[in-house]
């Protein structure tokens, strides 16, 4: 983030807000292995199809994912998948402080 001007970082906070939304984050990760069309991805999230339209329109206005008409159905997919690897990283470090929680609280449990 050095030396970027104001507009790239209001860019950046942009992109990091479309994932700060534990429903966004949970579609995201239904898309990781395969595109799917608004009805499947509501269905196997356990969401409305009028919820999921919602999020998945915020994300594709952050570039996050594209859609692709094909006939009648419009499908999603990621349209940079290396935002997994950068989702993996944020993922293992909030693991690993659980991990670190879960001990601290055995050491100081009383037996």
């Amino acid at each position: 983030m050095k030396d970027l001007p104001a507009k790239a970082l209001e860019q950046i906070a942009a992109y990091f807000q479309a994932l700060s939304e534990p429903t966004r984050l949970k579609i995201l990760n239904l898309l990781r292995d395969k595109e799917y069309n608004v009805g499947e991805l509501a269905q196997l999230s356990g969401y409305s199809a009028a919820n999921v339209s919602r999020h998945l329109s915020y994300l594709a206005q952050h570039g996050i994912v594209t859609r692709e008409s094909r006939g009648a159905s419009v499908f999603y997919k990621v349209s940079d998948p290396s935002i997994y690897a950068m989702c993996d990283l944020v993922c293992a470090n909030i693991a690993r402080q659980y991990e670190q929680n879960a001990n601290d609280r055995a050491v100081f449990t009383p037996q």
